[in-house]
Protein backbone atom coordinates (compact mmCIF):
# COMPACT_ATOMS: atom_id res chain seq x y z
CA UNK A 1 0.00 0.00 0.00
CA UNK A 2 1.31 3.45 -0.88
CA UNK A 3 0.44 4.90 2.54
CA UNK A 4 2.45 2.23 4.38
CA UNK A 5 5.47 2.83 2.14
CA UNK A 6 5.19 6.60 2.63
CA UNK A 7 5.14 6.20 6.42
CA UNK A 8 8.05 3.72 6.33
CA UNK A 9 10.08 6.10 4.18
CA UNK A 10 9.26 9.05 6.44
CA UNK A 11 10.41 7.08 9.49
CA UNK A 12 13.60 6.03 7.71
CA UNK A 13 14.38 9.64 6.83
CA UNK A 14 13.92 10.65 10.49
CA UNK A 15 16.37 8.05 11.81
CA UNK A 16 19.68 9.27 13.11
CA UNK A 17 22.79 8.07 11.27
CA UNK A 18 26.42 9.02 11.61
CA UNK A 19 29.75 7.96 10.19
CA UNK A 20 32.10 5.69 12.14
CA UNK A 21 35.28 3.88 11.13
CA UNK A 22 33.25 0.71 10.61
CA UNK A 23 30.23 2.11 8.79
CA UNK A 24 29.81 5.28 6.75
CA UNK A 25 26.09 5.55 7.59
CA UNK A 26 25.85 3.83 10.96
CA UNK A 27 22.33 3.72 12.35
CA UNK A 28 22.31 5.50 15.72
CA UNK A 29 18.76 4.49 16.60
CA UNK A 30 16.42 1.53 16.78
CA UNK A 31 13.29 1.39 14.64
CA UNK A 32 10.02 -0.53 14.91
CA UNK A 33 7.52 -0.58 12.05
CA UNK A 34 4.17 -2.29 12.67
CA UNK A 35 1.84 -3.09 9.84
CA UNK A 36 -1.74 -4.13 10.66
CA UNK A 37 -3.79 -5.73 7.89
CA UNK A 38 -7.49 -6.49 7.92
CA UNK A 39 -9.34 -8.29 5.15
CA UNK A 40 -13.05 -8.99 5.03
CA UNK A 41 -14.43 -11.54 2.61
CA UNK A 42 -17.91 -12.93 2.16
CA UNK A 43 -18.34 -16.68 2.46
CA UNK A 44 -20.51 -18.74 0.11
CA UNK A 45 -23.21 -18.57 2.80
CA UNK A 46 -23.14 -14.77 2.69
CA UNK A 47 -21.37 -14.36 6.04
CA UNK A 48 -18.65 -11.73 6.32
CA UNK A 49 -15.38 -13.22 7.59
CA UNK A 50 -12.66 -10.86 8.79
CA UNK A 51 -9.02 -11.90 9.04
CA UNK A 52 -6.41 -9.75 10.72
CA UNK A 53 -2.62 -9.91 10.70
CA UNK A 54 0.11 -7.88 12.31
CA UNK A 55 3.65 -7.71 11.00
CA UNK A 56 6.31 -6.19 13.22
CA UNK A 57 9.61 -5.21 11.63
CA UNK A 58 12.46 -4.30 13.96
CA UNK A 59 15.79 -2.77 12.99
CA UNK A 60 18.17 -2.47 15.91
CA UNK A 61 21.21 -0.26 15.93
CA UNK A 62 24.26 -2.51 16.14
CA UNK A 63 26.34 -2.96 19.24
CA UNK A 64 29.39 -0.75 19.44
CA UNK A 65 33.03 -1.41 20.24
CA UNK A 66 34.56 2.01 20.78
CA UNK A 67 38.04 0.99 19.63
CA UNK A 68 36.78 -0.44 16.34
CA UNK A 69 34.41 2.41 15.51
CA UNK A 70 36.80 5.18 16.53
CA UNK A 71 33.83 6.89 18.18
CA UNK A 72 34.58 9.98 20.25
CA UNK A 73 32.49 12.66 21.90
CA UNK A 74 28.83 12.50 20.90
CA UNK A 75 29.34 9.34 18.80
CA UNK A 76 30.87 7.60 21.83
CA UNK A 77 27.93 8.67 24.02
CA UNK A 78 25.50 7.38 21.39
CA UNK A 79 27.40 4.09 21.26
CA UNK A 80 27.12 3.70 25.02
CA UNK A 81 23.36 4.35 24.89
CA UNK A 82 22.95 1.89 21.99
CA UNK A 83 24.77 -0.79 23.99
CA UNK A 84 22.70 -0.07 27.11
CA UNK A 85 19.50 -0.39 25.08
CA UNK A 86 20.60 -3.67 23.51
CA UNK A 87 21.57 -5.05 26.93
CA UNK A 88 18.15 -4.12 28.35
CA UNK A 89 16.40 -5.72 25.39
CA UNK A 90 18.48 -8.87 25.82
CA UNK A 91 17.50 -9.03 29.50
CA UNK A 92 13.81 -8.76 28.59
CA UNK A 93 14.09 -11.48 25.94
CA UNK A 94 15.96 -13.78 28.34
CA UNK A 95 13.30 -13.31 31.01
CA UNK A 96 10.46 -13.99 28.57
CA UNK A 97 12.24 -17.10 27.25
CA UNK A 98 13.06 -18.62 30.66
CA UNK A 99 11.13 -21.83 29.97
CA UNK A 100 12.49 -23.66 33.03
CA UNK A 101 11.12 -21.13 35.50
CA UNK A 102 7.87 -20.79 33.58
CA UNK A 103 7.45 -24.61 33.50
CA UNK A 104 7.94 -24.72 37.28
CA UNK A 105 5.20 -22.12 37.65
CA UNK A 106 7.59 -19.54 39.06
CA UNK A 107 7.00 -15.86 38.55
CA UNK A 108 9.47 -14.42 36.09
CA UNK A 109 10.49 -10.81 36.53
CA UNK A 110 10.63 -9.05 33.19
CA UNK A 111 12.96 -6.07 33.64
CA UNK A 112 11.01 -3.48 31.73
Amino acid sequence: DAEAMRILNQGTMNRTTASTLMNRTSSRSHAVFMLNLRQTTRSAEGVDVTSTSRFTFVDLAGSERMKKTGAEGERAKEGIKINEGLLALGNVINALADEDRIARGEKVHVPY
